[in-house]
């Protein structure tokens, strides 16, 4: 920056020269509050213009941004009261009356469908890990098919440990 004071004519071009006024009025404006929603940029009848969060009948104004309202952060004092950390509300909307429902029975049913589905993945996970790593390890492989078949090995150590966590996850 030292530069900048003590040798204008090398630090700034032309066009740097021409935007430089405006640049204490950018830093204004992103120094606004969040509560200045609507961001206008007004024009008066002598061709100013000017940026700013209010809107006059003695201007030409057109919207240039228009934010909605920040979030409360967690744990700041409300009212009096201190917000605390909950958990996340369920959607305001009701469900529609004739939204389709399953049975208890079904969703045991289909509970049980999926869980033997995620053990026979497994299983098969398991026979293609075995597989995997016998071709690894048999003897005269050349040295450039070594990488792709370690990379198959991890593949299916990860998606084993993919379907261990699913399984673990389920009712």
């Amino acid at each position: 920056m030292p530069v900048l004071f003590l040798y204008p004519r090398l630090a700034y071009t032309e066009p740097m020269r021409r935007h430089l006024p405006a640049l204490p009025l950018l830093i204004f404006l992103l120094s606004l509050p969040a509560a200045a929603n609507t961001l206008y940029k007004c024009t008066d009848s002598a061709g100013t213009v000017l940026y700013t969060n209010q809107q006059t009948s003695k201007r030409d104004c057109t919207v240039l941004s228009h934010m909605q309202g920040a979030p409360a952060a967690s744990g700041t004092a409300a009212a009096g009261k201190v917000a605390t950390a909950s958990k996340p509300r369920a959607a305001s909307t009701p469900t529609p009356g004739d939204f389709p429902r399953v049975s208890g029975n079904e969703q045991k049913a289909r509970d049980t469908d999926r869980r033997a589905i995620l053990e026979k993945e497994l299983a098969n996970e398991m026979q293609n890990l075995d597989k995997a790593k016998k071709t690894a390890t048999e003897a005269g492989q050349p040295p450039e098919k070594l990488q792709p078949l370690r990379d198959t090995v991890a593949l299916h150590e990860r998606n084993i440990t993919a379907l261990k966590k699913e399984l673990g996850n389920l009712r």
